[in-house]
């Protein structure tokens, strides 16, 4: 049951969500993702979509994370003109062992719903 609740929270979720394993291998794409990049690309990997800088970048962030169970989170760029701020966040085991990372975009708009609209 957990599984699927974690899952559905990650479906749920209006931001684009790509899980990743140690390899840089997808695993995962919440719908958001696939609209956004056109393209369901489980089971491809993430090097693919990025220049050689970029793949150095994602190289160091995990090298990061393995250095240290305290290292969780890295700030990676910024977007202005869709308002947001992307992270790379380890995900862990129960050991605390790291097992694969993803990315996050956190959008900075102030929301305009309404307070217990439903």
């Amino acid at each position: 049951m957990i599984n699927s609740l974690l899952k559905s929270v990650i479906d749920q979720d209006p931001a684009p969500i790509v899980i990743c394993d140690l390899d840089s291998t997808i695993v995962y794409m919440n719908p958001s993702s696939k609209k956004r990049y056109h393209a369901d690309l489980t089971g491809k990997s993430l090097k693919a979509c990025h220049n050689s800088d970029s793949n150095e970048k994602i190289e160091k962030v995990l090298s990061w994370f393995k250095s240290s169970k305290e290292n969780n989170v890295v700030y990676t760029s910024r977007n202005d003109k869709e308002n947001k701020d992307v992270y790379m966040v380890a995900l862990r085991d129960d050991s605390g062992n790291l097992i694969g990372y993803y990315e996050k975009h956190e959008y900075r708009n102030r929301e305009t719903t309404p307070l217990y609209t439903m």
